[in-house]
């Protein structure tokens, strides 16, 4: 139970004495839901509890609107006028198009079902009998799965909380990279009548449907199959698993029309997501297995630590001036490097150092895995007719790493790495690709250029650090193992340049970090 409710602009205080689900409405309308103390905190205030309004709400809440939060078993525990801000208008939570929105189960602020009415949802129905017969003409059992297999097992409708559909098949491969070639032949197929789709993965894809109201709605394809007794399916599920569970197909109604289903679409609902599925919970979260995540990754996705933070930052950094001087480790390796060496910058940002390097008559290759920071730089590289070439890799993901080695390993001439701050804001998994790729590229006696932070800064405005600072000593201990050896090494500190956002490592700040030349062996 929640009592003692208190609510301003910052989120809500009060006492929870269990953790219980909250469904928090503005003038009648579910907004968000939340658990009542998985997602919040203890304040400073005893056993006071607190959670802040999700981030996309904010710049919403101005305004007058009559507050209310139930309990997922229809307890009211709070029914309220509240106003935020100074203005008597009543608050709305809208889009642009004043479409009513509201906050799904990652956070953000979308066009939930809930507020539509039964004939809006005609094209997205349409299109998932279309998918499925698609997908049935190649080949595959396919069926909705995730949401919007619950919301037709137990509600009949689409989940009020949702906004998208999904769809799954198994497939009668058992290699991942079968799965993935199949999943790119039907992703064309899917293109051919006349959908725009767009990838999350090798192994799942999504079609962007036409909404009534002129917005797009995405319906998820992931692929599945059996592999070492367990089923197999995208985005997360690995679970010891019968084939008779899913083969053959059953039906399913879904606001009046029948879909094909798994035979025993509880039990995949309940591996999905739990023995408490029957229960609604607009709060769900997936809590992610970390062997079962690394494996789909390794399979199908790789990872993307902080990739939406360096895409972010990049993007603001596309409204500065795109040409910036060159780095001092860029100059640096230019004079200690032979005039017919060419560069491979791994972790190459905006392409800086690869832009002033190919001026210079370098040819260099940048290698960075968001795309979003590289774009200019590259449209101008290959409209000036610059030796550069700008590409993206995911050293998180080991086939960009063995492709991209392979790649490079053949090119003629001798060759030199750069990695300006890329050990010390990449994973430990990233650092050992990164050194793979190095192995790969490298002949012996020809040099990697590192430069990482040494000491820890604070961004000036309060963004999360992308980087951390690293022990010299480790890092000269870790290239020893490696079969390197250091043949340089200077400690610089200095003040970061207001270069603009994405570039330095906090402007207006000192820094302290070290450039270690390495040769490899």
């Amino acid at each position: 139970m929640l009592t003692d409710i208190r609510v301003d602009d910052a989120g809500l205080e009060y006492l929870a004495d269990e953790d219980v689900l909250c469904n928090l409405s503005f003038d009648g309308r579910r907004i968000w839901s939340f658990w009542s103390v998985r997602d919040s905190v203890a304040s400073q205030n005893g056993p006071v509890r607190f959670v802040a309004w999700p981030e996309r709400l904010t710049m919403h809440l101005v305004g007058v609107t009559r507050l209310g939060i139930t309990l997922g078993d229809g307890t009211s525990v709070f029914d309220e006028e509240v106003r935020f801000g100074d203005e008597d208008r009543r608050l709305t939570v809208v889009g642009r198009d004043g479409a009513p929105l509201g906050i799904d189960m990652y956070g953000k602020l979308v066009k939930t079902f809930e507020t539509k009415d039964e004939g809006e949802l005609a094209p997205l129905l349409d299109a998932l009998e279309t998918v499925l017969g698609l997908l049935h003409e190649q080949g595959l059992e396919a069926f909705p799965a995730y949401g919007t297999l619950l919301g037709a097992v137990r509600e009949g409708t689409f989940l009020g909380h949702d906004n998208d559909a999904d769809v799954g098949y198994v497939s009668e491969h058992s290699h991942p990279i079968d799965v993935i070639r199949e999943s790119h032949r039907v992703q064309r197929a899917v293109e051919r009548r006349g959908y725009a789709t767009s990838r999350h993965s090798g192994g799942a894809f999504k079609i962007d449907v036409p909404d009534t109201d002129g917005s797009v709605r995405g319906l998820d394809v992931f692929g599945g199959f059996f592999a070492e007794g367990h089923l197999a399916l995208l985005g997360e599920i690995w679970t010891p698993y019968e084939r008779e569970w899913i083969l053959p197909l059953g039906t399913v109604t879904l606001d009046g029309r029948s879909f094909p289903a798994p035979a025993d679409p509880e039990r995949l609902l309940a591996a999905t997501y739990g023995p408490g599925w029957k229960v609604p919970d607009p709060a769900f979260r997936y809590e992610k297995d970390p062997d079962v995540q690394r494996r789909f990754d390794e399979w199908f996705r790789g990872t993307r630590l902080h990739r939406a933070a360096w895409d972010h930052r990049y993007g603001l950094a596309r409204l500065l001036p795109p040409y910036q001087p060159p780095h001092d480790i860029a100059q640096h390796l230019h004079g200690r490097e032979d005039p017919d060496t060419w560069v491979l910058d791994v972790g190459c940002g905006r392409g800086r150092d690869v832009r002033w390097l190919a001026k210079q008559g370098r040819p260099a290759v940048g290698l960075d895995y968001s795309g979003v920071a590289m774009q200019f730089i590259a449209a101008k590289a290959a409209e000036q007719g610059w030796p550069a070439e700008l590409r993206t890799m995911n050293l998180l993901e080991l086939r960009h790493v063995l492709s991209w080695g392979a790649l490079l390993a053949a090119r003629p001439g001798p060759r030199t790495v750069l990695a300006r701050h890329l050990i010390d804001s990449t994973s430990p998994y990233g650092v050992d690709n990164f050194w793979r790729l190095v192995s790969m590229v490298l002949q012996p006696g020809e040099r990697v250029h590192l430069e990482f932070l040494t000491s820890p800064i604070e961004d000036v405005e309060g963004r999360p650090s992308l980087v951390r600072a690293l022990s010299p000593g480790d890092v000269i201990e870790d290239v020893e193992r490696r079969g390197g050896v250091v043949t340089g090494l200077v400690d610089l500190v200095g003040q970061a340049i207001d270069y603009g956002y994405g570039e330095e490592l906090s402007q207006g700040t000192s820094w302290r970090s070290c450039r270690l030349e390495v040769e490899w062996q």
